[in-house]
This record gives C-alpha cells, sequence and structure tokens, in this order.
C-alpha cells in the first residue's frame, strides 16, 4: 500500500495556481525528499496531505485513508515537523510533549522523547527561552509521540548547527529502520542526498522529477560533471568552450571551467578544448550532486515553459 498518494491534485487560491494536477506516490516503508524552489507548491502540498487545506480538484489518500474525509485519523497516525512551527513560550519543553501525548492518547515518556532529540535538560524551562535549534528539537519530539506511522518534516534541519543536522539525519534514520515512511522537503541538499532512497523535484505546482538520485543523474546529461583547469580563463574562454560541440552549463567555477557533456566523450571535447580554446594543464571529473540536478530540472522546466 502506498503511503502517500495525490491523483490530479490541484490547489488554486483565487488566481494563483499553487499545485497543478499533481500525481505523487510514495511507497510504505520510503525516505522521500520533496524540493522545489519556494513557491513550487511543496507546503501547499503537506498541508492538503494533513487536511489543513481542502483541494481544489484531485484525490489524496494517507495511510490508506482519505485526506479530506478521514483527515483527523490520517492526523493521529502522523508526526509532523511544520516548517512554521510554534511553540508557547510559558509552556515548559516537558509540557509541549505531554500535551501532544495527551493529544493523540498514549502514555510516551516526554523526557525520553526529549532526550531523543537533545533537549532533555532543558525539560523543565519554558520554551520562550529556548534557541532556535531548541524550538526545532522540541517539534520534533513532538512529532515522534506515539511511534507514527508516517512523518511529514518540512525543512527540519532549520535553526540547527552541523551535528544538530548530523543527529537529525540519525533520527530519520532510526524511525525509517522502526518502520516508518518519512517525507520531508529541505534546501539542504547534503541533508536529502545522505538519507533519501527517491526524490520528487516539483516546480511550478507540477512534479518535474520522481527517481533515485542515481536515477536522476542517469536521466540527464549533468550525471557528471567536469571541470577543467586551463592556462588561462576569461569570459572569452568560457564562451568559447561553450560554443564546442557536446558541450553545455559552461561555467566559471573557482579558477576553472566547469561543464557537463553530451552526446560525445569526454577526452573528444578536452582534445577540442586543448587544441582550439587554451591549452588543457589539468581536468577533473566529479559527479553531479543532488544540487545540480535540482537546478537543472528546475532550470530547464521554467524555459520549457517559457
Amino acid at each position: 500500500m502506498a503511503a502517500i498518494d495525490c491523483s490530479g491534485l490541484t490547489k488554486r487560491f483565487g488566481d494563483v495556481l499553487a499545485v497543478d494536477d499533481l500525481d505523487l506516490t510514495v511507497e510504505e516503508g520510503e525516505i522521500y525528499g520533496f524540493l522545489g524552489p519556494n513557491g513550487a507548491g511543496k507546503s501547499t502540498t503537506i498541508d492538503i496531505l494533513l487536511d489543513f487545506v481542502r483541494p481544489t480538484s484531485g484525490d489524496v489518500t494517507v495511510l490508506g485513508h482519505d485526506a479530506q474525509d478521514e483527515g483527523e485519523l490520517v492526523r493521529q497516525k502522523t508526526g509532523v515537523l511544520p516548517d512554521a512551527y510554534h511553540v508557547y513560550d510559558r509552556l515548559t519543553g516537558r509540557q509541549h510533549v505531554q500535551f501532544a501525548c495527551e493529544m493523540k492518547g498514549v502514555d510516551d515518556d516526554p523526557i525520553a522523547l526529549l532526550e531523543r532529540t537533545g533537549v532533555a535538560e532543558a525539560a523543565d524551562r519554558k520554551a520562550g527561552g529556548y534557541s532556535k535549534g531548541m524550538r526545532q528539537r522540541l517539534v520534533l519530539a513532538m512529532a515522534l509521540v506515539g511511534d507514527p506511522e508516517l512523518l511529514i518534516l518540512d525543512e527540519p534541519s532549520t535553526g540547527l548547527d552541523p551535528n544538530g543536522a548530523r543527529e537529525m539525519r540519525e533520527i530519520i534514520q532510526a524511525e525509517n529502520d522502526r518502520g516508518a515512511t518519512v517525507f520531508f522537503s529541505s534546501h539542504i541538499m547534503e541533508q536529502v542526498e545522505a538519507v533519501c532512497d527517491r526524490v520528487g523535484i516539483i516546480n511550478k505546482g507540477s512534479l518535474v522529477a520522481d527517481n533515485s538520485i542515481d536515477g536522476l543523474r542517469n536521466a540527464t546529461e549533468t550525471g557528471e560533471v567536469l571541470f577543467v583547469t586551463l592556462d588561462r580563463i576569461d569570459e572569452s574562454v568560457r564562451q568559447q568552450v561553450a560554443a564546442l560541440d557536446g558541450v553545455a552549463d559552461v561555467a566559471i567555477d573557482d579558477g576553472r571551467i566547469r561543464l557537463s557533456v553530451a552526446d560525445r566523450s569526454k577526452f573528444r571535447v578536452l582534445e577540442s578544448i586543448d587544441d582550439g580554446v587554451a591549452p588543457v594543464q589539468d581536468f577533473e571529473v566529479v559527479e553531479s550532486s543532488l544540487e545540480d540536478l535540482f537546478v537543472r530540472y528546475t532550470t530547464d522546466a521554467q524555459e520549457v515553459e517559457a
């Protein structure tokens, strides 16, 4: 059974089309990264999954339940770390988690959950005195109440230092090992690349890519990036390299020419640069990052629409 299944999902706010005929399936037990530029429709989609916003059209099921007809049941089985979360300044961390336990009707130990997210030492301090990162950890502890079948995390690493981000990855992996499905959005590509089984990229309300990271690489010519060191590099050189057959996405990057190669061997491209542009001093082939792929898919979608 799919943990999340959206078919023809569309949402309009007046003249604004926030989600455009979205088909999206997340299988049980997956860690699914949901990426997109600001305003792409990520948060609106998440709000619809949780029945905080009603769709204009389309069907949505979450954990086998209709997201609109059975929204309360969906939320009971789901742990949520929202992007725009709020804590109550006058309540302690322990009181926040205890409240979440009461809402879900479970008897989890609040201190154990706060220990998991690294804020147990502040359990009896009022949340109004918490830092942004501590508040993030507190809301995550509330999301873990009741061993949810589905975790929906919207920008879970915002406000966390590198150690906190690593701990977040470990918690995500532990929850997945327990059997939970994890659906999260993030602008921190390293986080997504480190833990996700599959990635969906949404742009202007439409899903423009849906695959494993290796699958995304294989589906584009940006699977590998070639960095070339020349005896001279300036804008004129960049333009000459860009004009060569089989070369795409040429840029000057930290004193080197950065390019992608399509439909031609890298060796032939290097020969062409060396013979016709400038002597090649060195080169390096680097597998493209998720950030490279994200830029390619969102830029291509915008160019096609234009």
